[in-house]
């Protein structure tokens, strides 16, 4: 049996240092005071201040909704900046981490008249904003608790709000530009609508769902042709009221086709087979139709007293329906875009809450839901159905109502994305940009290519007003530079509340009239900017014109802005400086639960960072667990993950451990000339400088996961199973100032230094907690990354490189020995080494002595023979190793079988003269 230490009579014979290092790290209850040092100290503007000549790295944090407490998807996004900022700061960069709220817009107005109840119909405008404002500082404060809890840097007194004065202004000025350079339109056109909110969506705001909705098959009457009818398909009765047209492709082939029941239909004929099988009527061609054919016809309402005619467009196609289109230029992007081109108006007989108008007095006041089967019983009485069905579908709805939405053409303004070539331009500008994942790239193209104009008007109270204005005589929209420079102005002395408590005379420059009609009685409007618009020009309010010259260095956000922050950012940069706003953006993916479903409260899967982790594990372990993710795609928590993670930090936390516990910071200074060093303690130094090198890379790279894996693996197999347990013997055993000793003391020393910077933008606490144990009186993060490269020795590596292939061999010869009772540790043993005939021996050049402190065997003997007494064996490629049992005592102190032992129970020689 092997005696433990305790058991040893001159174990306390070579004094260690001492470490009041915790076991046990109860980072929950102590990560606060820390938190707190750190601002007190101020030591994110130390750490800044010591690099501001530095190259800069410049992250533009985008800003989060101020409502409700962080996410653990949050806590993804504003870990991740964080690691970068201090990886870049202590790799010798000037950083700065500004973080940002986004505290305008629909989320906020909604919960905050959710809060109100019944309340909300007695609040004035006035108040309604003024609450929305104290609930968005509300938020700001707790979610910046959260982000220090986070232990990410930032300073409180420096961040940047949507709402500040400041910002609001900016945002103006911004609009402003735009429009001086005629980016800004007002129009009639289709828009994303939200019935329930009673506002329009862009596209950013719209998620898809699954929807029920009717599949109807209508009969437009051919006018002078007596039962002769055009076929079109829809999912939406309710637009039928505004149909002005329908459209077909001049490149599709069209025919009249007969049905017994139904008359004479025209249709696309490579949809013909398709209609049949799914409405069972059979369809019998009856003769092929021309384009001129198509455009001499006018075609009946199917229940009003009005005309639609023929139109021509590519949309159509043979993906669905009959390959004639209901169009209604009034609900539909490509019903518009055909239907102006031709003169249409953008018809829409539905008022802001989906109710029809008396544009549609035949149902009046009836909301468009609920008109759908009131429609398809018309259509049936007036024989125009030709078919029904219900049909499920991704449909956009709402991301705050959760409800569909609808088309609908309303006066709203836009941001022209083709104005001035600005989209072809953009599109240039995006391929210089470097987008991590590089799929990143064909996303924001494609998204790019296919954007309509921007809606950037708002009917809700709670943002920045669109400073336009109404003419009362003639309903003319004011709009020029002078009155927004006059505003703007205005603004920066008295606030964005201005425009709703001062008249429209005092808004306006003196004598303004309007252009139209010129009048002067003009009156202020009420629409605000879309809050993508306020979170787009944030980098013009953060950094001037400043990161127009030279853009930020870095955007990071989850991969869904793509159609958000990166598109609403990049439209108004390009428009005014001819750049983007960023040289690199990089996503992140979802984070989901242990089975890879999204997190909902109805499902009960929901890891708050806050009371599921850090208040159990500490933030560090948060940290820990974003290390291990390769987050540019969608990432998995749970209970078990943050478990495991935690066992990991103890791993690491026990490495930390045994160092501080057997080195000293005195120690950094006992080896003045690295030529001294032992020749193991060398060899690590050498893997330590090659590891530096690799982690400062992962760094760069932003591939923390690889960082995490690498710093693990050095210190649980590098460290823990090798190095350590090589030099046990002389920490142990050697005296105080034994040169091989003080060797391994400098080396161990140097490892805990650089591992401690390595790991303290992950484990932030942690590394500052041993810095200091350490012995330094400084912030770990005032010290930048090392450079080892004195440490290189590839030459070492590659002479030792043999013995650690042979030592894999000789613990498995160690191990069966062990496993059959013959030894217990492996100082017990002595290792015989075997040459194989015909073979270079790659040891030979190592004394047996070396071999001995690699091995952690109390002999190594190196001879042609084999023993017959071998306790196991096996051969590697250049030699057979076999297990021997010492014949020599064992010294009491290092457990060692030496030869120089005359007797049992005496202490070896250098035992013997280490305790003297």
């Amino acid at each position: 049996m092997a005696k433990s230490e305790s058991e040893n009579p001159y174990s306390k014979t070579v004094a260690l240092p001492q470490t009041n290092f915790p076991m046990k790290a109860d980072l929950a209850s102590r990560e606060p005071k820390q938190i707190q040092e750190w601002k007190t100290n101020k030591t994110f503007a130390k750490m800044k201040e010591i690099r501001k000549h530095q190259p800069s790295f410049v992250l533009h944090d985008g800003p989060p909704y101020a409502n409700g407490n962080f996410h653990v998807g949050h806590a993804l996004n504003k870990i991740l900046k964080d690691l970068i900022i201090k990886s870049k700061s202590m790799a010798g960069f000037s950083t700065d981490m500004i973080p940002g709220w986004d505290c305008h817009g629909l989320p906020i107005e909604v919960q905050v008249l959710k809060n109100l109840g019944k309340e909300a119909r007695n609040t004035s405008p006035t108040e309604l904003r003024k609450k929305c404002r104290d609930y968005a500082n509300e938020f700001v404060t707790k979610q910046g608790e959260d982000l220090s809890r986070f232990l990410c840097f930032w300073e409180e007194d420096r961040k940047y709000l949507t709402m500040a004065p400041e910002f609001e202004a900016k945002i103006v000025e911004v609009f402003g530009q735009l429009f001086d350079k005629g980016y800004i339109y007002k129009g009639k056109k289709p828009v994303y609508w939200c019935i329930d909110l009673a506002t329009a969506h862009a596209e950013a705001e719209i998620e898809y769902q699954n929807h029920t909705s009717p599949s109807i098959y209508v009969k437009f009457p051919i006018k002078g042709e007596p039962n002769h009818f055009c076929l079109i398909w829809t999912t939406t009765p309710w637009t039928l009221p505004a149909n002005l047209a329908i459209c077909f492709n001049e490149s599709l082939d069209y025919a009249l086709y007969k049905s017994e029941e139904h008359g004479n239909l025209i249709l696309a004929v490579g949809l013909a087979e398709t209609v049949s099988q799914k409405t069972g009527i059979a369809l019998t061609k009856v003769k092929s139709l021309s384009t001129e054919d198509l455009r001499k016809m006018t075609f009946l309402h199917p229940f009003l007293d009005q005309v639609s005619i023929p139109l021509f467009g590519p949309h159509v196609t043979l993906d669905a329906g009959t390959g004639c289109v209901h169009t209604a230029p009034g609900h539909g992007t490509d019903d518009y875009r055909v239907g102006s081109a031709a003169g249409l108006p953008a018809f829409s007989p539905v008022d802001d809450y989906g109710r029809y108008t008396d544009e549609f007095p035949m149902m009046k006041g009836v909301k468009i839901w609920d008109a759908n089967p009131k429609i398809v019983e018309l259509l049936k009485e007036k024989n125009m159905l030709f078919h029904y069905s219900e049909f499920q579908h991704s449909y956009p709805h709402s991301w705050r109502s959760k409800k569909p939405l609808i088309f609908r053409a309303t006066p709203q303004w836009f941001f022209s994305i083709d104005h001035d070539s600005l989209r072809e331009q953009s599109l240039k500008a995006i391929d210089k940009v470097e987008w991590i994942p590089d799929w990143g790239i064909s996303r924001i193209r494609s998204m790019v290519e296919s954007r309509p104009d921007w809606c950037l008007s708002r009917q809700r109270n709670w943002g920045v007003p669109i400073p336009s204005f109404t003419c009362k005589e003639c309903n003319h929209t004011h709009l020029t530079k002078e009155t927004i420079n006059h505003f703007i102005n205005i603004v920066k002395r008295e606030g964005i509340e201005v425009w709703y408590e001062r008249s429209a005379a005092y808004l306006l420059p003196p004598d303004t009239k309007c252009e139209k009609c010129g009048s002067s009685e003009l009156k202020q409007d009420k629409d605000i900017l879309d809050v993508w618009f306020d979170s787009g020009v944030s980098s013009f309010s953060v950094f001037g014109d400043s990161i127009g010259k030279e853009p930020a260095d870095l955007y990071l956000e989850g991969s869904d802005q793509h159609r958000g922050w990166f598109q609403s950012s990049l439209w108004p940069s390009m428009a005014i400086r001819g750049v983007p706003p960023y040289k690199s953006v990089l996503t992140h993916g979802y984070v989901l639960d242990e089975k890879g479903h999204a997190m909902s409260k109805s499902l009960g899967n929901v890891i708050n960072p806050t009371t599921d982790i850090i208040n159990q594990y500490g933030a560090d372990i948060l940290r820990l667990w974003v290390s291990t993710q390769d987050f540019r795609d969608d990432v998995k928590v749970g209970k078990d993950s943050i478990k495991i993670v935690s066992e990991t930090y103890r791993k690491l936390r026990n490495t930390f451990r045994y160092l501080l516990g057997n080195t000293s910071k005195e120690a950094l200074s006992y080896m003045t000339d690295l030529n001294q060093l032992d020749h193991v303690d060398a060899y690590y130094l050498s893997k330590l400088a090659t590891l530096n090198e690799e982690i400062q890379r992962h760094y760069a790279t932003f591939q923390f996961h690889q960082v995490y894996q690498k710093l693990l693996l050095f210190c649980t197999v590098n460290l823990s199973q090798d190095y350590f347990e090589i030099i046990r013997d002389r920490m142990y055993c050697e005296s105080k100032s034994s040169p091989i000793r003080r060797s391994s003391e400098y080396a161990l020393a140097k490892v805990l230094e650089v591992l401690t910077i390595l790991i303290a933008p992950i484990l932030s606490f942690t590394s500052e907690e041993i810095w200091k144990e350490f012995g330094f009186t400084d912030s770990i993060f005032l010290h930048d990354f090392p450079n080892l490269e004195k440490f290189k020795n590839v030459a070492l590596e590659e002479k030792l490189k043999p013995v650690f292939e042979t030592k894999e061999f000789v613990q498995k010869a160690l191990e069966e020995a062990r496993q059959k009772g013959n030894i217990g540790k492996s100082l017990e043993a002595k290792i015989h080494l075997t040459p194989i005939q015909e073979k270079a021996s790659p040891l030979s050049e190592l004394a047996s002595s070396e071999l001995e402190l690699f091995f952690v065997v109390s002999q190594v003997e190196t001879d042609k023979s084999e023993s017959s007494q071998a306790l196991a064996s096996i051969s590697s490629e250049h030699y057979k190793i076999q297990v021997l049992k010492p014949e020599e005592f064992e010294c009491p102190r290092c457990w060692r079988h030496t030869r120089d032992l005359k007797r049992e129970g005496d202490l070896c020689k250098r035992c013997a003269l280490a305790i003297t």
